[in-house]
């Protein structure tokens, strides 16, 4: 009976997350943004391009500005194609000169969407819009409401927590598979792995919007909830990029004058908090940008030494959220309303 009316109580705090996300307009404004980014997937086009290779080859080219490229005789003899085409955005408005191909030019939008505007930029603006979701649900006048009820106090946490979840993997569904449509309907290029950035952000996401869950129950207050989580993430990224600094330092042989002491309370922050820039990494290594941008130099070091270990990063990341999301459980059991 207790497990039941639990469900049901997560189920309703569910709806009633998007119920409140139409009513505070949060919901339209991500839709809004969405819409736009659609949009502008819907206008672009691309002309004029050459295929460089069939799949699986790698590629004889030459760029537009190649000084060779204007013996074109001889590089058709060799066998090297010179790049040409343009990619379009706002239906011709602006042009771009293609770098490679179309996959290419298509792939290079898709990073800039899916690392940019989702990745951290659209990790800390969900951060600071649902932000207010929280202190609302905890203010005393509408908490007793719940709480008068048999349902437990982790059932209405929970609830509110994954109605909060389910909102974001919504609106990132709509953002991510929107603008894979909108690109693959108009150049034909389905680029799967761009799907990956959608679970990727909300993995991000969640990790961190337990700690605003937990500045939530503390304070009951908006604004420790969207400075708290934004200077905690702020935080974490700090020790992670320290973290790989450090030790790509000590592994390439320049670091001797850290002593064991330091490097132990590093390796133990950086384990112990979540990491924003593992979780950035994982979301270029996943869409391949390591063919189209660089990186800092730490990353690319921790990388080749083998000092980035993805999956014990995500799993400690997640043990992090966990540890948090109990204690503030604990601490809405404990508050007396």
């Amino acid at each position: 009976m207790t497990s039941n009316l639990a469900l049901v109580t997560i189920h309703q705090l569910v709806r009633d997350t998007f119920r409140q996300s139409r009513a505070q307009g949060v919901f339209w404004l991500l839709l809004g943004i969405s819409a736009v980014c659609i949009l502008l997937c819907a206008s672009v086009n691309i002309e004029g391009a050459q295929q460089l290779a069939t799949p699986g080859e790698n590629p004889d080219f030459l760029p537009r500005n190649d000084p060779r490229a204007g013996d074109r005789e001889t590089l058709e003899r060799d066998g090297v194609v010179v790049v040409g085409g343009e990619l379009t955005l706002g239906f011709g408005a602006v042009r771009v000169p293609l770098a490679r191909d179309a996959g290419n030019a298509v792939h290079a939008l898709q990073l800039a969407l899916a690392a940019g505007v989702a990745d951290t930029l659209g990790v800390l603006l969900a951060l600071v819009w649902t932000a207010g979701f929280l202190p609302g649900f905890l203010d005393r006048q509408s908490i007793s409401v719940l709480l008068a009820k048999p349902a437990p106090r982790w059932a209405l946490l929970l609830g509110k927590y994954a109605g909060v979840l389910a909102f974001v993997l919504l609106q990132g569904a709509i953002f991510v598979g929107g603008t894979w449509l909108a690109l693959g309907a108009r150049t034909g290029i389905w680029d799967f792995a761009y799907l990956k950035s959608a679970p990727l952000l909300l993995l991000h996401f969640g990790i961190f919007f337990s700690v605003s869950l937990l500045l939530a129950v503390c304070t009951r207050s908006t604004v420790a909830s969207v400075f708290g989580s934004i200077a905690f993430w702020l935080l974490c990224w700090g020790m992670n990029f320290g973290r790989h600094a450090l030790v790509a330092d000590v592994a390439a042989g320049s670091g001797a004058q850290f002593g064991q002491p330091l490097l132990g309370i590093v390796e133990f922050g950086y384990w112990f908090l979540p990491k924003p820039a593992d979780l950035g990494m994982l979301v270029r290594d996943a869409l391949g940008a390591q063919n189209f941008y660089g990186q800092p130099a730490v990353f690319e070091a921790v990388q080749a030494h083998g000092l980035f270990h993805p999956v014990m990063s995500v799993a400690a990341s997640l043990a992090f959220m966990v540890l948090i999301f109990w204690a503030a459980v604990r601490q809405f059991a404990a508050t007396d309303y």
